[in-house]
């Protein structure tokens, strides 16, 4: 198989997407590697990734890589909005002859691949990653709305299966007359992300003198609801002056918050690999107060590393979040509750314990092996090759 993803984020971007989408490049490239003789999956997959341009990635993947050049978004000085060759793209298309393709968050690179995709015959599959219709109000931008889900459904009901990560999202993109869909979630590597990884020097470098420390990992932007956040944290300090908050991550709104924030709240910026294992290793707790979460990739990756997470009971968070049992679910936009929650959870020690053990024990249960290979079912099914391997999924 010889599987072409179009996508507006990669590696070394720093967000569920382009990890998500570098975990699975990688997976399907390597798998042959582990296959057990008698499986009735192809044996190889060739994997073409076409993405803006995005900075320097890492030497010696497994898989094709191919940059268009692009711009800075506004909002996002991160981010880049791809301003593709077509003729140059078909180029590099027709010498990798792809069996599939998939779009992913499709924006324009998603009508790059659309094109190609129609102009060859080529089967066109579809994931739906990031809820762009509810940041708008976030950037008084509400006013596209009909316009932006007008978008969508011309790309997304132009595919053979379009993927949501939940099913909030799913319930939402079928409310929104976006056809063909199907549940791709996400699973977690437990011993990348693990409790082992705790160090106590970073942690005690952390605290700043307090006692319990608290992580948030992700974007700092307006549409991560860290308002929310902040306040709730205020609120946690007329009761108590033990806790400390550390947020990885950057974005647009890091500055505003920085001049407002308490003395017990610490930006770190965006934190890779062996460093973010371990400072979420080191932490009491995970908070994370967005409400636009299509799934929540940080969720997951904190329970694996045994913390309860304390977030909102709301969009794709709430497949992964049980109350009192791997976390507590708030109210979605109270800061008192998010308060209230952190104050239960550093006073009551056994209770934060326990909770941390069912957080790690949850995540063990969320295989990458098994996501990926629904998923990589779903495109047999695509390209009308699944009878073989039915007897394994359905």
């Amino acid at each position: 198989m010889r599987l072409a993803i179009f996508t507006e984020t990669f590696i070394p971007q720093v967000n569920g997407v382009s990890k998500t989408l570098a975990r699975l490049a990688k997976y399907f490239s390597n798998r042959h590697l582990n296959l057990d003789a008698n499986s009735f999956y192809p044996s190889k997959i060739e994997i073409l990734v076409i993405t803006p341009e995005c900075g320097t990635v890492p030497q010696g993947l497994p898989y094709q890589l191919h940059k268009v050049f692009g711009v800075n978004l506004p909002a996002y000085p991160e981010l880049k909005i791809p301003i593709p060759n077509h003729i140059k793209i078909s180029r590099i298309m027709d010498e990798f002859k792809p069996d599939i393709i998939h779009l992913a968050s499709p924006f324009v690179m998603g009508l790059s691949g659309l094109k190609y995709a129609k102009d060859c015959n080529i089967p066109l599959v579809a994931s739906y990653h990031t809820n762009i219709s509810q940041y708008l109000k976030y950037y008084k931008l509400e006013v596209l709305d009909d316009l932006l889900w007008q978008f969508i459904r011309y790309i997304h009901n132009q595919c053979l299966v379009n993927y949501s990560p939940s099913k909030d999202t799913l319930n939402l993109l079928n409310m929104k007359r976006v056809k063909n869909l199907e549940i791709w979630d996400r699973g977690i590597d437990c011993e990348e992300y693990s409790p082992s990884f705790k160090d106590e020097d970073l942690k005690h470098e952390l605290l700043n003198g307090k006692k319990k420390l608290l992580l948030y990992v992700g974007r700092i932007a307006h549409e991560k609801n860290l308002d929310i956040l902040m306040k709730a944290i205020h609120l946690v300090n007329w009761q108590r002056n033990d806790v400390q908050l550390v947020l990885a991550g950057d974005g647009p709104l890091a500055n505003e918050l920085k001049a407002n924030a308490p003395d017990n709240v610490t930006f770190v910026g965006y934190k890779h690999s062996t460093e973010l294992v371990k400072m979420y290793a080191s932490a009491d707790m995970f908070v994370f107060p967005s409400t636009t979460e299509t799934f929540g990739n940080v969720v997951l990756e904190a329970m694996a590393s045994g913390l309860p997470v304390i977030a909102p009971a709301s969009g794709g968070i709430k497949d992964n979040l049980i109350d009192n049992y791997n976390g507590i679910s708030c109210q979605p936009l109270c800061a008192t509750d998010m308060a209230n929650a952190i104050n239960r959870l550093s006073n009551d020690e056994n209770y934060r314990l326990l909770l941390s053990k069912q957080a790690r024990q949850y995540a063990m249960n969320k295989s990458w092996d098994e996501v990926f290979n629904r998923l990589l079912y779903s495109y047999q099914k695509a390209l009308g090759n699944c009878s073989l391997v039915d007897e394994l999924i359905c």
